[in-house]
């Protein structure tokens, strides 16, 4: 959603799976003002990795073994589960995030989803179960230092994710080191979202 408009500079990346569809990936469109924004999905989960693994989110730091794609809750698998001797272990759920329609401003969700609902009522339970759990927004724009939600959009999200905020669920937010030769976690960006939505 805004990101595909006609004559926008873009970045591709040759494909050889045989299995893909298309011999391109998009990876990056050119915003106003020079600024970038990441189209590549799949890199969020990466990006996270690697900065849980080279201890880059100060928050989430004290956790020495990080496993990915653990199954947990109602049939859903959590994105990275990190354990540490003598701490209860924290379930932390990374979400791309490309929307911004005001100036500086991300949002999410970009579309209704029904899963990262789903996702937000098992983390909440987890918190109810004396675990950590963590909802971690990648930012993938260059033009954004404020993050919000879309209520408009996905007004059940925002409603399940007040209601996981006051069960414990913890907010981070971290915009995305976005250059035509890298991508990384970049600084934390302020979450503008009261809890009453």
């Amino acid at each position: 959603m805004g990101l595909q408009e006609l004559g926008a500079r873009i970045w591709l990346e040759p494909n050889d799976d045989p299995n893909r569809k298309l011999d391109y990936s998009w990876k990056l469109v050119e915003l106003e003002g020079g600024h970038m924004a990441g189209i590549d999905t799949a890199l969020p989960n990466r990006i996270v990795s690697e900065a849980l693994d080279k201890g880059r989110i100060p928050e989430l730091s004290e956790y020495p073994l990080v496993r990915s794609e653990v199954r947990y809750g109602n049939a859903s698998r959590i994105d990275f589960l990190l354990s540490a001797s003598g701490k209860p272990d924290a379930y932390v759920e990374v979400k791309n995030v490309t929307l911004s329609r005001q100036p500086g401003l991300a949002e999410f969700p970009d579309s209704v989803t029904k899963r990262g609902t789903k996702h937000l009522h098992d983390l909440a339970r987890m918190t109810a179960q004396g675990y950590r759990a963590v909802m971690l927004y990648l930012v993938q724009r260059s033009d954004c230092r404020r993050f919000s939600l879309a209520e408009d959009i996905d007004p059940d999200y925002a409603e399940a994710y007040c209601a996981a905020t006051l069960a414990g669920v913890e907010t981070l937010c971290y915009e995305a080191a976005l250059s035509t030769e890298s991508v990384t976690l970049g600084t934390p960006i302020q979450v503008d979202v009261d809890g009453n939505v």
